[in-house]
């Protein structure tokens, strides 16, 4: 496996063709994102299927992430569809107004005047507008324009420094889980969550929906407002994983705390076992020119180096002029930042206590491997917990998957440095054992003479019962 950083990919007009996103998954997309702030459900559906059945066609074991909308923070619309705000022009904010002119406009939030206070700067359309407010007045926001510039319709307001009370889960994302779990979706990811509360809500009605299909998504909670890094541990632990949304994170805490945010975020998904995704204009050049900025690069190679699971695409597949090749570019990248990648195995386990037996067996089998310069790590698994808790490490060889359940390796899609097999296994262990090294060696990952580590339960097809480490050599 020449990749360990996995790929997100949204897709949208310009990668729904059958064509399109066969090369797309050929290029190297791991997981495919469905952007449910657009479109209805039945295109959804119809664009799951479509992966799915492109996946088969391929060959590859691709992950779908339903990604829910959230509250919706936007102004309304305006008669002429857009007006020129000017520095130091009064502009109001006005909940009832119907259509907007260069006076005032209406508010998709209705709440958003109960949220502010004089003094508050509201960031619009990504941060470039900047407006503070000067008052209150029932339903009406009196603001001055500190930055001006063009806004549109519907365009997303923040405020910054956090503090909006809008619940993560509307009405719609109710109604979008359902529909995720019709086609079941192997993620859900939520958007602005401010705490664990928010993440166990999201939980139970996942699992509510999903039950008729005997199914249970991870979630990814994606942290962009600032009342969430607070709370990033209790998150964490209330997810799968989490997503780095740099986008209207950054217009809350500001442009320069992110970095620094984004390396803390990864550095604690990976000490507590869950999953993280770098995500937000990683190349987003690409969605008009055919290279990326030599910066993209950097971005890129960074969030790979800081321990990313995945990177992510957004509009660069989505709407983008070169969707192939901005995959290509990214998978490039990502290969060439594994490069130099430091080995810290020794480090990362000192001062750790394993107290379950499967975890501890996991972790073996990476420090074995390692020192005795084993070609690849294989793991017997039918939850894929195994496998989760060696991708926390970086060691230079393929840790290979093998499970029975299509949902288990459908969700390893998204772990680093996992390759994910599906494969009914026997229930003897030893025959086990001689089928998962066959088929090893049927995918080029083991010839004749190499040595592997391998981790099984007895019983075999005990979830969780992980409790055996074997070295062993192939033909030998």
């Amino acid at each position: 496996m020449s990749r360990a950083t996995k790929i997100v990919a949204t897709i949208g007009p310009a990668s729904s063709s059958p064509e399109i996103l066969e090369r797309m998954l050929r290029a190297g997309v791991d997981v495919v994102r469905l952007n449910f702030s657009h479109g209805k459900a039945q295109d959804h559906i119809d664009r799951a299927a479509l992966v799915r059945e492109t996946a088969a066609r391929c060959g590859r074991e691709v992950a779908i992430m339903a990604d829910l909308q959230g509250p919706k923070i936007r102004v309304g619309r305006f008669e002429n569809g857009k007006v020129q705000l000017q520095a130091g022009q009064r502009f109001t904010l006005d909940a009832t107004c119907e259509l907007g002119n260069e006076e005032c406009v209406g508010l998709d939030y209705k709440d958003l005047p109960r949220d502010v206070r004089p003094g508050d700067r509201l960031l619009l359309n990504d941060g470039l507008i900047v407006l503070v407010v000067d008052a209150v007045q029932g339903t009406r926001i009196l603001t001055s324009v500190v930055v001006g510039g063009e806004l549109s319709n519907n365009k997303g307001i923040n405020k910054q420094g956090g503090g909006l009370t809008a619940p993560a889960l509307t009405a719609k994302d109710m109604d979008d889980i359902r529909t995720a779990m019709a086609f079941q979706a192997d993620y859900v990811a939520v958007s602005f969550p401010k705490s664990a509360t928010d993440m166990e809500m999201a939980r139970q009605l996942t699992n509510v929906a999903g039950e008729a299909y005997g199914h249970r998504p991870g979630l990814i909670a994606k942290i962009e407002r600032a009342e969430a890094i607070p709370h990033l541990d209790e998150i964490l632990l209330a997810s799968d994983g989490i997503m780095v949304a740099r986008g209207d994170l950054a217009v809350e805490v500001g442009n320069a705390a992110v970095p620094a945010l984004q390396k803390r975020m990864i550095r604690r998904a990976r000490e507590l076992d869950r999953l993280v995704i770098t995500a937000t204009q990683m190349m987003e050049s690409m969605i008009s020119n055919a290279v990326p900025t030599r910066a993209e690069v950097s971005d890129v190679a960074n969030a790979v180096l800081d321990g990313s699971d995945a990177v992510m695409l957004s509009a660069e597949s989505a709407a983008g002029r070169y969707p192939v090749e901005t995959v290509e570019a990214m998978a490039s990248i990502c290969v060439e930042a594994e490069s130099f990648e430091e080995l810290k195995l020794e480090a990362d386990f000192i001062g750790q206590t394993f107290t379950r037996i499967d975890q501890s067996i996991a972790m073996a089998a990476l420090f074995t491997a390692h020192h005795l310069g084993c070609h690849a790590i294989a793991a017997l698994t039918e939850s894929g917990s195994t496998a989760l808790w060696m991708s926390r490490h970086r060691v230079r060889m393929p840790i290979i998957a093998l499970s029975p359940r299509q949902a288990s390796v459908r969700r390893m899609a998204l772990y680093r440095n996992v390759r994910a097999l599906h494969m009914v296994f026997s229930s003897e262990r030893d025959e086990a054992l001689r089928q998962a090294e066959q088929r090893l060696c049927e995918i080029g990952a083991l010839s004749h003479g190499d040595s592997y580590a391998i981790t099984c339960g007895e019983p075999i097809g005990a979830p969780g019962g992980t409790n055996m480490l074997k070295v062993m050599r192939v033909g030998g």
